[in-house]
């Protein structure tokens, strides 16, 4: 998914470009400390994408993907950060649904 995408307004949508949004910026390079919260945030937003998940979970998935988020610093990746505010918007999405 490219990072100049919309995001999407369905939030079943939302959840599965919200993972790959995270997956996309485990190619960029960004300081091993805000690695480590989008390594985190995308093993759980994998987890809130898969199938079968009941929605109560996936909502406390995204949840913790959005604190997660909130705790990482700009990159110094334009890219990165693209997918790091679109991941974010995303989240909204799921959890304003």
């Amino acid at each position: 998914m490219e990072s100049t995408e919309e995001v999407p307004t369905d939030p079943d949508a939302a959840v599965e470009a919200l993972a790959d949004h995270l997956v996309a910026t485990a190619e960029r390079p960004v300081p091993p400390a805000t690695n480590r919260w989008l390594g985190e945030a995308e093993a759980v937003a994998r987890d809130a994408a898969s199938e079968g998940i009941e929605s109560a979970v996936r909502r406390e998935r995204v949840e913790q993907v959005a604190a997660l988020l909130s705790e990482t610093d700009a990159t110094g990746d334009e890219t990165a950060d693209a997918h790091i505010d679109a991941a974010t918007a995303c989240c909204e999405v799921v959890l304003d649904g």
